[in-house]
């Protein structure tokens, strides 16, 4: 009984193997599928461990998860190169702005995750089981994109937060997932936010997800992600009237450094 066993599992894994090598969307659904489980799975166990650890929400618990988070990368054979994380030892709070690409970007985050960091994220991610507990443990902010005035309301607490406690705040400027491979425009409430606090913007740009992540042509294969932690710009003595200026500056900057690390130089000198 137990040698049938082995021959029907055998099978299925070799079955599963050959779909993969000959068809793209059996693979890519293969693969956000384990992805999927295994943020499910490794949250419910990195929950239990913060509780043990820390006894509930706290930014103390991003170190857990961090730890945890770190290791996906293993399984899908994805290597990051970073540079400039000496950009992140800035005296005091700091809003951190980055791109954002697709459900991946939490390997990416986790990476270079610095001390004392909280993220904002849409508020429909605290209903998503076990990744809505662990990130709620985690101390990021919800906000309710539908509601302009409660996500104000939210971001004037959120600065009085970060100078309290002195955190770093991580927001994706774009406002949803993007995967072509350029940016989305910026929306500014991260600026107006960083200029209200009177806090440095650290700009962070992943490289382009493109090559071997495409959710359009069922695309998913092991790859390497280069990521840069940009110079603090500064924003002492900025008012409400320079954060259109402030966004703009960093849009540029970023989307330049998109394309030389995704091997586009070419393409940021055209759009300047």
């Amino acid at each position: 009984m137990e040698l049938g066993w082995l021959v029907c599992g055998t099978a299925v894994l070799l079955l599963l193997h050959v779909l993969m090598e000959l068809s793209p969307a059996v693979n890519f659904a293969l693969r956000i599928g384990f992805y999927c489980v295994l943020c499910l799975v490794s949250s419910a166990l990195a929950a239990a461990a913060c509780l043990l650890v820390n006894g509930g929400r706290t930014v103390k618990n991003m170190r857990i998860i961090k730890a945890v988070v770190k290791t996906f990368k293993y399984f899908f054979g994805l290597r990051f190169e970073v540079k400039g994380l000496e950009n992140f030892e800035v005296e005091g709070p700091a809003i951190i702005v980055s791109n954002h690409q697709s459900i991946l970007d939490m390997m990416g985050l986790m990476e270079i995750l610095p001390d004392n960091c909280v993220q904002v994220g849409k508020k429909e991610l605290m209903y998503t089981g076990t990744v809505g507990l662990i990130i709620y443990l985690g101390g990021v902010i919800f906000i309710n994109r539908k509601s302009t005035n409660s996500a104000k309301m939210v971001m004037a607490e959120v600065a009085k937060t970060m100078a309290n406690e002195n955190l770093k705040v991580w927001v994706y400027p774009e406002g949803t997932r993007n995967c072509t491979g350029d940016l989305l425009p910026f929306k500014k409430g991260a600026f107006h936010l960083a200029v209200q606090a009177q806090v440095p913007v650290i700009p962070v740009v992943y490289s382009s997800f493109t090559t071997f992540y495409n959710p359009k042509t069922k695309l998913f294969t092991s790859g390497k992600i280069k990521v840069e932690v940009l110079p603090p710009i500064e924003t002492k003595g900025l008012t409400s009237d320079d954060v259109t200026d402030l966004t703009d500056r960093c849009f540029c900057t970023m989307r330049e450094t998109l394309f030389r690390l995704s091997g586009r130089p070419s393409e940021a000198k055209d759009s300047s």
